[in-house]
């Protein structure tokens, strides 16, 4: 399959790439046990304090509805995992969170990050979603993963591309989150979700997630996105951006299109807030 080919690159890290679908549902409880115990030694080294969230957590239920990647190196050692998860939305159906990746210190700055949210996205659209397309949520505050969403896949609100309204679904989407996923997604339950930005207020006020604007580790490259998400999100409230998009077997092929008009965008200087907003003071919240 032409499509197929497209998406297998030639591989240029020493990582062998471990894809586990619902991995609750299939492995025996010493699998679930290891597996657990590795995940936690590689978030060992991204926080002070392993956060109660997500895989995490090691249930065999938590692990049911999840889809994990891993990064191995040729002695079998864990260096990294994206964990996403599938979440069900009435009107819409099964939708992929991309959740939580981490990578072990000495790993890090070769793109392991993105490639394993890529391969946990695109294992999950070839053997379940080949034809038609899955939608994508992700909420966070660190702007390189939310420019790396704006810019590889489609329809994403909030985004700087094009003039994209949220559409009924992208709202529905939105609003299930809010009302039903907050503990899945780690979401403050006094946060506020901000219909018109799409960004949870106080979402990870006071926890191991929430960021400051000005740590450029976790900036992304281009910085045309960073300025655009910085504004959106009151960094010192612990504020998120959440981002509802789609995804097919034909987004790869439009990536390009998006980073040239990036560029161009760039270089013209263009605003970086959504057209109809106003700053309201945003410029003070990222310092």
């Amino acid at each position: 399959m032409k499509i197929k080919r497209m998406l297998r690159k030639k591989k240029s890290h020493p990582y062998r790439i471990q894809f586990l679908y619902r991995p609750g549902k299939k492995l025996g409880d010493e699998a679930i046990q290891i597996l657990v115990r590795e995940l936690r030694e590689v978030a060992g080294t991204c926080f002070e304090t392993i956060p109660p969230y997500q895989a995490l957590l090691g249930s065999r239920e938590e692990l049911s509805d999840k889809v994990i990647t891993v990064a191995r190196q040729s002695d079998g050692s864990m260096v990294g995992f994206c964990s996403t998860v599938l979440l069900p939305v009435p009107g819409v159906g099964e939708i992929l969170h991309l959740g939580l990746t981490c990578v072990r210190p000495e790993a890090r700055g070769a793109g392991l990050t993105h490639l394993l949210m890529k391969k946990a996205v695109v294992g999950y659209l070839l053997r379940h979603k080949p034809v038609g397309r899955v939608w994508v949520t992700n909420c966070a505050a660190v702007l390189s993963s939310l420019g790396n969403v704006a810019l590889y896949f489609d329809r994403v609100v909030p985004c700087p591309f094009g003039k994209i309204q949220p559409s009924e679904k992208h709202v529905r989407i939105a609003r299930a989150i809010g009302e039903k996923y907050r503990r899945k997604i780690y979401i403050r339950e006094e946060a506020v979700l901000d219909e018109k930005r799409f960004v949870f207020r106080g979402s990870v006020r006071d926890t191991v997630f929430q960021k400051s604007a000005s740590d450029t580790r976790f900036h992304h490259r281009n910085g045309f996105l960073n300025e655009y998400y910085k504004r959106l999100m009151n960094f010192h409230e612990g504020d998120e951006v959440l981002q509802v998009g789609h995804v097919s077997v034909l987004t790869a092929l439009r990536h390009g299109r998006r980073k040239r008009k990036l560029q161009k965008r760039a270089a013209e200087g263009w605003s970086v807030l959504p057209r109809g907003l106003t700053s309201d003071g945003a410029e003070n919240w990222a310092a």
